[in-house]
C-alpha cells in the first residue's frame, strides 16, 4: 500500500472518534515549537475530515504558557506535562481534557555536510562533547534541564562550561546561523531545518523526554471541536505522523 494510501486509510480509522459537528468551527491552537511538524501535518488532515479550520500559534512551552497565563484566548494546547499541570491548577485549561500526544528525545545536530561525529555511546558522546569547539542549547524550556544533566552524568560540566552558549532560539537554527558547532535539544526540532543534520539521539542511558501534553481550554469557544481535536492527535493512527515527525507517540 503506497504511503498516500495508508494516510487515507488512517483517517478512515480515525473518524468514528470525531463528533458530528453541526458546522464548522475555528479553533485557535497553541503548540510547542518541539511538535510543531506533527501537529500541522495531522492538523491538516483533521481540517479535511471534520471541515473545522486550525489558526496555530508556535512558540517555546513556556513562552506559550506565559501567554496564556496573560489572557490569550486559545481552545486547545499542546505544551511540556508540567506546565499544562500549571495550567490545569489555575483553572486554565479543562483537568479532564488531558491527553499525551508525542514524547520527544534528545539529540545532537550539526551543519550538513560537516563530519558527522559519533554520539551512539555515552563515552563517544563525551569525547564529541569535549572535542566541539562551540555547544549551544536553548536557554529556556525543559530542554535545557536535561541536557544539563547529561553533562553532570558524563562529569564534563566544568570542562565544556567554557564552550556553553545559551540561545534565543531552538539549538539548530542557532547551528544553521553558524553560532555554534554543535546545537543541543529535541530531535524533533531538528530534522525539519535546511541545512542541519541529525547526528543522533542521546544514548539510551543519557536520554531524557520531553512529554507533550494536549488539553482544551477552560473558556474554547467551541468545547467538542477542541476536544475532537485531542483525540484525533492522540489516536493511534496519528502514531505514524509522529514518529515521521522524529517523536514518539504518547
Amino acid at each position: 500500500m503506497t504511503s498516500l494510501r495508508w494516510l487515507a486509510a488512517s483517517v478512515l480509522l480515525v473518524l468514528p472518534l470525531l463528533p458530528a459537528q453541526s458546522q464548522a468551527a475555528d479553533l485557535k491552537v497553541f503548540a510547542s515549537t518541539a511538535v510543531r511538524t506533527a501537529v500541522a501535518e495531522l492538523g491538516g488532515q483533521f481540517e479535511k475530515t471534520t471541515g473545522n479550520k486550525l489558526a496555530f500559534t508556535v512558540d517555546a512551552a513556556a513562552a506559550l504558557k506565559s501567554q496564556i497565563d496573560q489572557g490569550a484566548a486559545f481552545d486547545a494546547v499542546i505544551i511540556t506535562a508540567p506546565l499544562i499541570d500549571a495550567l490545569a491548577a489555575a483553572g486554565k485549561v479543562d483537568p479532564a481534557t488531558r491527553a499525551t500526544v508525542a514524547r520527544a528525545g534528545l539529540g545532537v545536530s550539526l551543519r550538513a555536510g560537516a563530519p558527522k561525529p559519533d554520539v551512539s555511546t555515552p563515552d563517544a558522546l563525551k569525547r564529541t562533547l569535549l572535542a566541539a569547539s562551540s555547544i549551544g542549547y536553548a536557554a529556556q524550556g525543559t530542554s535545557r534541564s536535561g541536557n544539563e544533566a547529561m553533562f553532570a552524568k558524563l562529569g564534563i560540566a566544568d570542562a565544556i562550561k567554557p564552550k556553553i552558549k545559551l540561545l534565543d532560539k531552538p539549538a539548530p537554527l542557532g547551528v544553521a546561523a553558524g553560532e555554534v558547532e554543535l546545537g543541543l535539544g529535541p530531535v524533533s526540532e531538528i530534522l525539519p531545518v535546511a541545512g542541519v543534520e541529525l547526528a543522533g539521539a542521546y544514548p539510551p542511558e543519557l536520554q531524557s523526554y520531553l512529554v507533550f501534553v494536549g488539553a482544551v481550554s477552560s473558556t474554547a469557544g467551541n468545547a467538542d471541536a477542541a476536544k475532537a481535536l485531542v483525540k484525533f492527535l492522540t489516536a493511534p493512527a496519528a502514531a505514524p505522523v509522529i514518529i515521521a515527525r522524529g517523536l514518539e507517540p504518547g
